[in-house]
């Protein structure tokens, strides 16, 4: 398009042709939601409305970004776009942080106030007589349980992460220096390591459901770990994919020492997960 490189060479802002993707997005977030609550009231169609929706979601992300890489790489974005997706990523990682904090927020509250005016009654005035408020617990109401103890998977997926950002930190280096090995060496080392953490979490679960008695059942403990960890490990596996889009990408030349803000983006992601799991680390593991 002749017109598109014009904004760019006056240095104006750049604005894009009307899209209809918003639109299916919109459609395929309200069908996988939708599908969902279907699905966990046992009606047949919820998995289909599910896996419809999610198709929608799959083929706007990639056709957008696509769109935007495009754009990106004919040069059309100046100065002023790329102020635009810096902000828009801050906040987007703002209402990240908010997220979480409401999570945490939750578990400060159930331990520190909830669990010690529960356990603070006297059996005349409470129906749960042999409650107490040691922690970990399912709550008067929760199956029994054992906790998940720290050192173990989560030990070894805390260093994987921590690692992980090292061999990122040190890919962001090779970018800027101009060394293409160090860069597409050090994203693939971080993939490698953010797939690894995922399987180990995996692991983690199916051994706390078979033989720990650690399930959304397990009460207020049950539900606030996988809530915490199953959101991270959401993140996570989000973060992952945003960095094989980076490699692939690093791999074709797209990026330079001097316009490279998708893979400072996704490494601002990837550096914010790694804090929330330290965080969530020592909150739900230790504590």
């Amino acid at each position: 398009m002749s017109h598109a490189a014009t904004p760019a060479a006056r240095g104006h802002y750049f604005v894009p042709a009307a899209s209809h993707y918003s639109t299916y997005l919109s459609v395929g977030v309200f069908l996988t939601a939708l599908g969902f609550i279907f699905r966990i009231n046992g009606i047949p169609a919820g998995l289909w409305s599910m896996l419809i929706g999610a198709a929608l979601i799959v083929f706007v992300v990639v056709g957008w970004f696509g769109e935007l890489i495009s754009e990106n790489m004919r040069g059309v974005y100046t100065k002023w776009e790329d102020r635009s997706y810096r902000i828009g990523m801050v906040w987007f990682i703002f209402s990240e942080v908010m997220f979480f904090a409401c999570f945490f927020g939750a578990l400060y509250y159930i331990r520190a106030i909830s669990l010690p005016e529960l356990g603070g009654y006297e059996a005349a005035y409470t129906p749960y007589e042999k409650f107490t408020s040691a922690w970990p617990s399912a709550g008067p109401l929760g199956d029994p349980f054992s906790p998940m103890h720290a050192w173990g998977i989560p030990a070894i997926n805390t260093a994987l992460l921590l690692t992980s950002g090292g061999t990122l930190t040190w890919a962001h280096w090779g970018l800027i220096k101009g060394k293409r090995s160090q860069l597409n060496w050090g994203l693939a080392l971080t993939v490698l390591l953010g797939a690894t953490f995922m399987g180990f979490q995996v692991y983690e679960y199916a051994h706390a459901y078979a033989e720990m008695g650690l399930t959304l059942g397990a009460g207020v403990y049950g539900a606030t770990f996988y809530i915490l960890t199953g959101f991270h490990g959401f993140h996570v596996t989000l973060g992952t994919i945003m960095l094989i889009v980076m490699w692939g990408r690093s791999l074709k030349g797209h990026f330079s020492e001097h316009n490279h803000f998708a893979f400072e983006a996704v490494a601002w992601y990837w550096h914010f997960v790694d804090v929330v799991w330290l965080i969530l680390f020592v909150f739900v593991y230790i504590l």
